[in-house]
């Protein structure tokens, strides 16, 4: 079996990189694979320890970014989800010749929520904890436990849950240490210090209804970051590029034409 992560490439035109987050994989960008594919070469990886890269492993964001630079595009717009939208971040960070441009969807530079220094809205602390207790015990069940958590508050969460369990169970179950490591990155990884380096364009997306990254998040971010762009999804909850998929379409198309 190869070392090398999966990566689906397809269509034509400038290099778009989709990055899936927590407990997923690449299958859940089909619906936005078919509606970008005619604009751009759309390249989907599944990150280390999920779907067809579950032979793989990665303990932090740097060990991820070495397996991506293997086949990932140079001078592509990168859109990371959730967890992605660290792992796009970090190489927008670092490895600056891979992005051009960066979109985060329904994510944030740090997930866990905190008191001090000052007040960050996120995942309560215990509520990560606990993931990580029941993922020793029964990670299929913690998986779909998150899956409903992501779709929670949306219009078409019901929906949203399905896609997101066809996506996972079309393709090999995740790896348990890199499910572990995943929640540890959502746990303790903080880049709001980091941000205002970038040097690319960035776009911000979010779901007005979302549980798991709160709107605050964006409110806070566009103060700090006064020279990105945000939209925010009003009938999304986690997954916008499901729930309200046009219009995600329709932002990301914009952006990349700017």
């Amino acid at each position: 079996m190869s070392d090398k992560l999966y990566w689906h490439v397809s269509g034509q035109g400038p290099d778009l990189v989709l990055v899936h987050g927590w407990g997923m994989n690449g299958a859940v960008w089909q619906q936005t694979v078919t509606a970008l594919e005619t604009q751009f070469r759309v390249h989907v990886v599944d990150l280390p320890g999920y779907g067809h890269s579950s032979h793989c492993h990665a303990d932090a964001l740097e060990g991820i970014a070495e397996q991506l630079m293997e086949e990932a595009p140079k001078q592509a717009i990168w859109v990371g989800w959730s967890l992605g939208g660290l792992v796009a971040t970090h190489m927008a960070l670092h490895h600056t010749d891979y992005v051009s441009k960066l979109v985060t969807v329904a994510s944030s530079p740090k997930f866990a929520a905190a008191k001090e220094p000052v007040l960050w809205r996120g995942i309560q602390p215990n509520v990560l904890t606990n993931f990580t207790e029941q993922l020793v015990e029964d990670f299929q069940t913690t998986i779909e436990r998150f899956m409903a958590l992501q779709a929670m508050g949306s219009p078409s969460a019901r929906q949203d849950v399905k896609q997101l369990k066809q996506a996972v169970l079309s393709r090999p179950l995740p790896n348990p240490d890199s499910l572990l490591a995943g929640l540890k990155m959502l746990s303790d990884v903080d880049l709001r210090e980091r941000l205002p380096e970038l040097k690319v364009p960035m776009l911000r997306l979010y779901g007005r209804l979302d549980g798991l990254v709160p709107i605050k998040v964006a409110k806070d971010l566009e103060k700090a970051l006064p020279n990105t762009e945000q939209y925010i999804f009003t009938q999304s909850s986690h997954a916008p590029f499901m729930t309200e998929a046009d219009a995600f379409c329709c932002e990301l198309i914009s952006f990349a034409e700017k």
